[in-house]
């Protein structure tokens, strides 16, 4: 039985497409009031990639205008969400979940904390982690944690959407995974369970 459990927040947790004016509207407008040096059609294909995929990453993939960039993430370090959010359908298997619970987010510190105070979900965890992608990975995260609380590396569940952060890490040390996969995004990747939303969480944490 799996005691303890790594989950991801964005688009694990809530998702940002049913939250999608709260969360990007005033990202969007900002960005459209700056020069990234893309065309409108490739603005567009990277605002939909920024509801699933950490803005840095999105930020390299369509070469963002380097001279603009400290503009932006200035604006995102200084960014918080400010309008409530709704957690996703499937949460109350997250919730129900009987143990020790850390959230483990890649962003933006004051963005990602606030949208945990926004879901009013903060009393459902232990702690929340914010990984800086630019500087690290979830993976030294996650090393973090177990050695920090002296974890059991067999008692623990990773829980989360993207096959290649928190699944890819998880299993490279051995962890129990959970793919959450609605859009079937990730049909060939690996992980030790995967489903198209949470209603097997519990059988795959053995409760």
């Amino acid at each position: 039985m799996k005691r303890i459990f790594f989950i991801d927040l964005d688009n694990t947790i809530y998702f940002t497409r049913q939250n999608e004016e709260q969360l990007m509207g005033e990202l969007y407008r900002f960005l459209e009031s700056v020069d990234l040096g893309i065309c409108e059609e490739d603005f567009k294909l990277a605002k939909q990639e920024m509801l699933r995929t950490p803005f840095l990453k999105v930020a390299e993939k369509y070469r963002f205008k380097e001279e603009t960039m400290p503009e932006v993430i200035s604006y995102l370090q200084n960014r918080s969400v400010t309008q409530p959010l709704k957690p996703g359908d499937d949460y109350h298997y997250i919730k129900s979940l009987t143990g020790r619970k850390f959230i483990v987010t890649a962003g933006f510190p004051k963005q990602q904390l606030s949208k945990v105070k926004m879901l009013g979900i903060a009393d459902d965890f232990e702690e929340v982690h914010v990984v800086d992608v630019s500087a690290t990975n979830k993976k030294k995260t996650f090393e973090m944690l177990i050695n920090q609380h002296q974890l059991n590396q067999d008692d623990i569940l990773i829980i989360g959407d993207d096959a290649e952060s928190e699944i890819k890490f998880g299993l490279e040390l051995g962890i129990t995974t959970f793919l959450l996969d609605p859009e079937n995004l990730h049909p060939n990747a690996e992980s030790t369970f995967r489903g198209s939303d949470l209603s097997s969480l519990h059988a795959a944490a053995g409760q």
